[in-house]
């Protein structure tokens, strides 16, 4: 499915999905070239650092999926075709959740090969974007073990 193509990112959590435990449902994307020897990555809304795009899964949206293209629309300016689900991972970086062992969020990841970059897309100004091989990609990373975590489970070729 296409996502909206709006030049408008949406904002706020008021729409935003949570699981049973109180963790944010968050759908990302590992957008791949064609030939699977690059990844596209984009700069990072906190403090510096690159990242794949990513966030809230809301609740007009019947799938994960449709919500992890809508991300990579509106951070990468980016239409892809999702060729796989990677699953569910869990962030268990510190939280304000009441429970300890509640994940801060959910993390449902999908595979995609990225059939169009738009010279114009909603976070343009906010957020750069570049391709990057798995090598400078898992270097970026290491310091987001759950997004990290969803790069190798991509059929990347390392």
């Amino acid at each position: 499915m296409a996502p909206n193509r709006s030049m408008e990112s949406r904002t706020g959590r008021v729409n935003q999905r949570y699981g049973s435990k109180g963790e944010r449902l968050v759908a990302g994307m590992v957008p791949l070239s064609t030939d699977k020897t690059k990844v596209l990555m984009i700069q990072s809304s906190g403090p510096g650092g690159w990242v794949l795009p990513k966030g809230g899964w809301e609740t007009d949206e019947d799938s994960a999926a449709q919500a992890a293209l809508r991300e990579a629309w509106e951070e990468a300016g980016v239409i892809c075709t999702v060729s796989r689900d990677l699953g569910l991972i869990s962030d268990m970086r510190p939280s304000t959740l009441l429970t300890a062992n509640a994940p801060k969020a959910s993390y449902q990841f999908f595979e995609a090969t990225v059939d169009r970059e738009e010279v114009e897309w909603p976070e343009m100004h906010k957020r750069a974007r570049r391709w990057v091989d798995y090598a400078e990609a898992a270097q970026a990373l290491a310091c987001r073990p759950e997004i990290l975590e969803a790069l190798n489970r991509s059929s990347m070729i390392r």
